[in-house]
């Protein structure tokens, strides 16, 4: 009778250092996508049952939304720094470092969870006051933001989780558990905002506590396969004692990536205020416009993070020739898909815009606009994907930084401005930026990965390297 297989994912099938990359790819991409689509699902259901509620209970909870997806976005760049790590330690067949920075990673962003939720539990008064909502959507956004900002170091250590896994080359397990915790989700939501029997309703606040408990489930679920060592990764409590060397190093990684997604979400908000500049059709054909191009975004999104790990842990083996040839080849599927999907939503525009909103002529003509003019530089987006998620894997972080950094404060949201209210395009011209910029910004992406001196950062060496490239990026911004 044999034991456990401890044997990293990529171990025991070899695909990620031999044999055809596509099919590496598309086997660590799609579970990847699935997981992403699911926790999608997650937030339309509490959606569905929230809208139940009435206007003031859908307000309450988007009047949150924005606060507590940028301390999200300042906690997950952490995470993204341990995947990074543990994709380039399995390539060097480190497995004591894998579960080390494992262990790490998930002790730094429980203590960063832990700051910024009681930091968000604090202001949530001061922040809603600052907001001038009504009075009868207050409390419910009050007891929302709370029971949210309080279930962070939840869904912090699901993400470190999710990213551990994917650094290791399992990605299927994550996708299960979210499954799983959508299932949950969906029984549990409507019996604590409507109640049943001797159960009480607690309305919005009832969302709110049934997103508490999935996710707690899912990080003691989490927490358990760490330590049960069946997935490529076992990690035990003396891993957990601080290491503060480590923590330099993902502190050096994490934080320029924590700016990074936390610039986007920032952008998105401020680019919001300029859309309402125009009036409720112009925000409806915004909404469904950027509504298709998140769902649109999904795959994009998995096929980077495949090439990340991929690349990662190939730089980690020292195999540079094979980690650029994923590179290439993930680029050209990210390039090729996106397009066809562009080609598709350009002929289908109308039709697509109807299925979200039927009953406006005037918003469905200018949604369609939006959707024609974005969707034929659609493979672009997808390009830029896959060459940022090569740049982490590297540990290039500074440079995924710069990038989003440039994108929204250089080029999107001036060319947004400018274009709608100095020309005759009007609201259209916001719509124009985002082809302009994409295209321009996914030049300048295209060319910091040809310089190709990202295949050569061992991260796994020594822990002056991320000093390094960090560095060696900043000069190169500022050469130009």
């Amino acid at each position: 009778m044999t034991g456990p297989d401890t044997r990293l994912p990529s171990q025991r099938t070899g695909s990620a250092y031999e044999g055809p990359i596509l099919t590496a790819l598309l086997t660590l991409a799609i579970p990847i996508v699935a997981g992403n689509m699911l926790q999608s699902a997650y937030q339309l259901l509490d959606a569905f049952w929230v809208g139940r509620l009435g206007a003031a209970a859908v307000a309450a909870v988007q009047i949150t939304f924005p606060i507590t997806f940028m301390m999200f976005a300042l906690g997950a760049g952490f995470s993204i720094a341990g995947s990074t790590l543990i994709a380039q330690y399995v390539g060097a067949r480190n497995q004591g470092m894998v579960n080390r920075v494992a262990a790490q990673t998930m002790l730094l962003v429980a203590c960063i969870s832990l700051i910024l939720g009681l930091i968000g539990y604090a202001i949530a008064p001061g922040y809603l006051r600052a907001m001038g909502i009504a009075a009868d959507v207050y409390p419910g956004a009050l007891s929302y933001m709370r029971i949210a900002f309080l279930s962070l170091i939840f869904a912090f250590s699901f993400a470190v989780f999710q990213a551990v896994m994917r650094g290791v080359g399992e990605a299927k397990l994550p996708m299960y558990v979210i499954l799983g915790t959508v299932v949950l989700n969906g029984g549990l939501s409507p019996l604590l905002i409507f109640g049943w029997g001797p159960i009480p309703g607690h309305g919005v606040t009832g969302a709110a506590m049934s997103s508490f408990v999935t996710q707690g489930v899912a990080a003691v679920i989490a927490m358990l396969v760490l330590f049960g060592g069946r997935h490529g990764i076992k990690v035990s409590w003396s891993d957990f004692k601080p290491d503060m060397s480590y923590m330099k190093r993902a502190f050096l990684l994490g934080f320029p990536s924590s700016i990074e997604m936390s610039t986007r979400a920032l952008g998105v908000i401020i680019l919001s205020f300029l859309v309402a500049s125009f009036g409720t059709r112009t925000i409806a054909a915004y909404g469904v416009g950027t509504t298709i191009l998140q769902v649109v975004i999904i795959p994009a999104m998995g096929l980077a993070m495949a090439i990340s790990v991929l690349v990662g842990q190939n730089i980690g083996a020292r195999n540079p020739q094979r980690a650029a040839l994923i590179a290439r080849t993930g680029a050209m599927l990210g390039f090729g898909a996106l397009t066809i999907l562009g080609v598709i939503a350009f002929i289908f525009a109308p039709h697509i815009v109807r299925f979200f909103i039927p009953g406006d002529p005037g918003v469905i003509a200018d949604g369609s606009t939006f959707v024609r003019i974005q969707s034929l530089i659609w493979g672009f987006v997808g390009l830029q994907f896959c060459l940022v998620g090569v740049l982490r894997a590297a540990g290039n972080m500074m440079a995924t930084m710069i990038i989003a950094l440039v994108s929204q404060w250089v080029l999107m949201f001036p060319l947004a401005y400018v274009l709608s209210k100095h020309t005759a395009l009007g609201a259209e011209g916001i719509f124009w930026a985002f082809p302009i910029a994409n295209v321009a910004i996914t030049t300048i992406t295209v060319i910091w990965y040809w310089k190709g001196d990202w295949r050569y950062v061992h991260l796994t060496e020594d822990e002056q390297a991320v000093v390094a490239v960090n560095e060696a990026a900043a000069v190169e911004e500022h050469r130009h």
